[in-house]
């Protein structure tokens, strides 16, 4: 029953995730005013606790699931999708960076292209790493 509960949490934090980048994405405008740069940025928060949030169930899953930790850990897949989810992370910071430096402004800002650009990324990358998680459930490896 832990193991449910585990992939349960583990998809909650895949949703919130989504939707947080979906919504940056939707929202993102070449010149956006004060209070929509003050609503990306909490958008950006929920994204970053959305991605904690999934990577502790993942945690759990790995060491705590029903299956053996080294059926992961002996996964080729299951590396591919981590390095994906790191890669994701480490793009996410500059936005976020962005974000909660532009928050505070008096006047409209200018989106740099790189933003648009890392946010397109991190979705691209977002639809890979579960159709990774569906060949590892069917018994598939690089190994």
């Amino acid at each position: 029953m832990e193991d449910i509960f585990f992939r349960y949490l583990h998809f909650l934090g895949l949703i919130g995730l989504s939707s947080a980048l979906i919504s940056e994405h939707l929202l993102l405008k070449k010149e956006m005013q004060p209070n929509e740069i003050k609503r990306l940025a909490v958008i950006d928060i929920i994204y970053g606790l959305s991605a904690l949030f999934m990577l502790g169930a993942g945690l759990l899953l790995w060491f705590g699931g029903s299956k053996p930790s080294a059926f992961y850990t002996q996964n080729g897949l299951f590396h591919i999708k981590l390095t994906l989810f790191v890669i994701m992370a480490g793009l996410s910071v500059y936005p976020t960076i962005f974000f909660l430096r532009k928050r505070k402004s008096d006047s409209a800002v200018l989106i740099p292209k790189t933003v648009y650009m890392i946010i397109r990324t991190e979705l691209l990358l977002l639809a890979v790493i579960p159709l990774l998680a569906v060949f590892m459930a069917a018994g598939y490896n690089l190994h």
